[in-house]
């Protein structure tokens, strides 16, 4: 169900129109859960501005499996979720604790679920697994050739200058699982980040990341390098933590799905909380 706005206006008002018969109450509940989308992104707000010829629609409404994570989408190959930020994505070495990929195992019995990338434990947001063989295999090589688009959002401390432009270096963990740059291509591998800074405060700044390269902790690093680490990561030098968790959020997946050969794009907005820093 969906419309095309014809004329300017706020988001709320035109899902009146959308759904004329519901209640309210029942738009709000729809905003919350992200079900309401604008031209394909999900959009929470209800004062969200909006302009002629923008696509409004209301989606499906999501799965919600143990640890509050939401299926964003499945099909024969692949699975997206959005992943909590307080839950591991796939049990390591020395953390064997409830892990997304054990629930989706469960969840999606007797098929295989294959890992084909990782958000640390205290980051939110997009993630996909693989459901078949081919789907895996797809998957990888698209990572591996770094053919899929991975935007992120992330409040650091102070105010960058410039406030867009692009970290770039040479990471390498050390054996305490510490993950350093470097100038020497022959002690690391290349990291690149794209930044942007969307909004800031006299304190902290949102800012967009967009990953040319995904390697580990590599905003965590970038940030921390350039003297603005994510709030709350004091594994990376930050030494304020108002939300209690890192403020990152991994925001959106886009790529080419490969087996049916169809653009794909998954979108989970960042959390309201983000916005809430940006006023202290």
């Amino acid at each position: 169900m969906h419309i095309i706005a014809k004329t300017e206006g706020v988001l709320f008002d035109l899902l009146t129109q959308l759904a004329p018969d519901s209640s309210r109450q029942s738009l709000r509940s729809w905003l919350k859960q992200g079900r309401i989308t604008v031209d394909g992104k999900v959009v929470k707000l209800a004062n969200t501005p909006i302009l002629p010829g923008q696509k409004i629609a209301l989606e499906q409404k999501f799965t919600v499996l143990e640890e509050n994570i939401r299926i964003l989408y499945e099909d024969r190959d692949l699975v997206a979720i959005e992943k909590p930020n307080h839950l591991l994505s796939v049990a390591t070495a020395f953390e064997k604790e409830k892990t997304a990929h054990d629930i989706l195992k469960s969840h999606f019995h007797p098929r295989i679920v294959n890992i084909v990338h990782r958000l640390d434990q205290d980051t939110s947001g997009v993630m996909l697994y693989a459901l078949s063989q081919e789907g895996y295999e797809g998957l990888k090589n698209l990572f591996e050739g770094h053919d899929i688009e991975r935007c992120y959002y992330a409040v650091v401390e102070g105010r960058l200058t410039p406030p867009d432009g692009t970290w770039e270096s040479y990471l390498y963990e050390d054996s305490q699982y510490m993950v350093h740059s470097t100038t020497d291509p022959r002690k690391g591998r290349i990291a690149i980040t794209h930044f942007k800074t969307m909004r800031n405060s006299a304190s902290y700044s949102l800012i967009q990341c967009k990953l040319e390269t995904g390697r580990k902790n590599q905003i965590r690093v970038h940030a921390r390098d350039h003297g603005h680490p994510v709030v709350g990561d004091t594994k990376y030098g930050s030494t304020k933590n108002p939300i209690k968790r890192l403020c990152l959020h991994a925001e959106s997946i886009a790529f080419i799905h490969p087996i049916s050969g169809k653009r794909m794009h998954f979108s989970a907005p960042y959390p309201e909380l983000f916005n809430k820093l940006l006023v202290l």
